[in-house]
């Protein structure tokens, strides 16, 4: 696209015309990469079978693809910075595929790490990372529209997914899906190439330059809107340390940790709690063919969480945008967590395929107030002028303790030969962590209500305040969207 047609089609780009395209686009991203993940179970008895691995061992496959996932937002942050967000899209397709074709060819369990395991879960992550963030630059008026419309691409995926695998599985084995899957991963790169980039500023022609401006740079004038910023010259040899400081300061948080008690809280309460979030969604599927139920029916359990999730996560986050939970999400979102926790106990009563089904049901609705809830409650604990950066610890570590927790579960499974022990354990995490974040926050807030009480003339709120960040913009000029790099599911 030449400079001038961009300058002439920004009015255009945003909220019209392409814009949903890219839209749509993004909707298929999420659906490739965010919901592969909960697909892997389904193979979990097979893999084992394979490669005579235990149950340990096995689990560390779909734990490295979904912490990968996580961790690797900083990463990818840096690649939309320097290259664009259609580039990074397409190399994550690129690395999508060809980690599912070559694990396809793997001989141990080791290589599957590797392949399926680390290059897949990397790709995946570039793929979602820089997807969700070209929306923010096709989208301004209706940027929370969109990005609703587009979180249902996981909640699809998440119902085809099992369904597809299931099926390919019965009829071609694991390898020959595995070779399957890799060529409908690569489809992300034709995702990326939908998301052509747009320019941001006044209209000018290429041959005028702007005031105090040489006519050789007018190449770098506009800014681009893919995320692509222009080439700078590295810094002198005596300021790279003070450059990398500033880098891993920007992406990642530190010093809101130490100093924001509520950052503190929620990043360690929500660290704890993916211990135990994730266990049913690997060891489901194996828990319910262990008691008898059917193959196709244990992986039509995890397809029905899905598809409650495509229509109770917009109605949860619609719940938690009205007035009266003001200040309040963080009470809603430990709620959410402990109705998850206790509905594990529903596997441990009964492994009967219809009560199955109504854990199921029960488990996807306190699932989706989590996944609606998790990103508005670390908005509104820190300023959304470092979110981006407090998001990339938040999502580092997350992905330590997602890595550790199936295969700890595998392990007690291996050594108590019962599955019904995954659940006691995902029940025990999920609990524990609703209690520490519902009862440290009201600490919390208490103790600021009683540091307002004693200086009630002070104008500047406290210091670890649990506060809400306004959202709606005021009546301002509208100007280029800010650029603000989503780091995690």
């Amino acid at each position: 696209m030449s400079r001038g047609a961009a300058a002439h089609g920004i009015s255009n780009a945003q909220d019209r015309g392409w814009a949903w395209m890219v839209l749509l686009a993004t909707v298929l991203l999420q659906g490739l990469t965010l919901s592969f993940p909960s697909s892997t179970g389904v193979f979990f008895t097979d893999l084992q079978r394979e490669f005579q691995a235990t149950n340990s061992e096995t689990s560390w496959f779909p734990s490295i693809v979904t912490a990968v996932l996580h961790a690797g937002g900083p990463l990818c942050s840096i690649l939309v910075e320097r290259f664009g967000c259609r580039f990074t899209v397409m190399l994550g397709g690129l690395l999508s595929g060809v980690g599912m074709v070559a694990s396809s060819f793997s001989k141990s369990i080791s290589q599957l790490y590797v392949t399926a395991g680390f290059i897949t879960g990397l790709g995946s992550c570039f793929g979602f990372q820089a997807g969700v963030t070209v929306l923010g630059y096709y989208f301004v008026r209706r940027r929370a529209l969109a990005n609703a419309l587009a979180s249902t691409g996981a909640s699809i995926g998440l119902t085809l997914w099992p369904l597809i695998s299931q099926y390919l599985l019965d009829e071609m084995g694991w390898r020959n899906t595995f070779l399957i899957f890799g060529g409908v991963l690569l489809n992300a790169c034709v995702c990326g190439a939908v998301m052509r980039p747009v320019q941001f500023g006044p209209p000018r022609s290429p041959l005028q330059p702007s005031p105090g401006q040489e006519p050789g740079n007018s190449a770098e004038d506009a800014q681009l809107s893919n995320g692509a910023t222009p080439h700078q010259v590295e810094p002198p040899q005596q300021a790279r340390f003070a450059a990398c400081k500033q880098t891993l300061q920007k992406y990642l948080a530190f010093d809101i940790f130490c100093k924001n008690k509520g950052y503190q809280i929620y990043t360690i309460g929500v660290a704890w709690m993916v211990m135990g979030f994730v266990l049913p969604l690997i060891y489901l599927v194996p828990y319910a063919i262990r008691n008898g139920v059917e193959e196709r029916k244990a992986a039509l359990l995890i397809s029905i969480i899905g598809f409650i999730n495509i229509f109770m996560r917009p109605m949860a986050g619609l719940l938690s945008g009205l007035n009266i939970f003001t200040g309040k999400r963080i009470y809603l979102f430990s709620l959410a967590m402990l109705l998850n926790g206790l509905s594990n106990l529903i596997c441990i009563i009964s492994a009967d395929f219809s009560m199955l089904i109504l854990y199921c049901l029960i488990y996807s609705m306190s699932m989706s107030g989590i996944a609606a809830l998790i990103f508005q409650v670390l908005m509104d604990v820190v300023e959304m002028d470092r979110f981006s950066s407090a998001l990339g610890l938040f999502t580092i570590l997350e992905s330590v303790t997602i890595l550790l927790g199936p295969p700890l579960a595998g392990l007690l499974v291996d050594i108590t030969g019962q599955f019904s022990y995954v659940f006691y354990a995902s029940s025990f995490f999920m609990v524990s962590a609703a209690l520490f974040m519902g009862l440290s926050f009201c600490a919390l807030d208490r103790k600021n209500k009683l540091k307002e009480a004693l200086k009630p003339t002070s104008n500047s709120p406290s210091r670890y305040q649990y506060t809400e960040v306004p959202t709606n913009p005021g009546p301002e000029k509208q100007a280029a969207p800010a650029v603000m790099y989503i780091t995690s599911i």
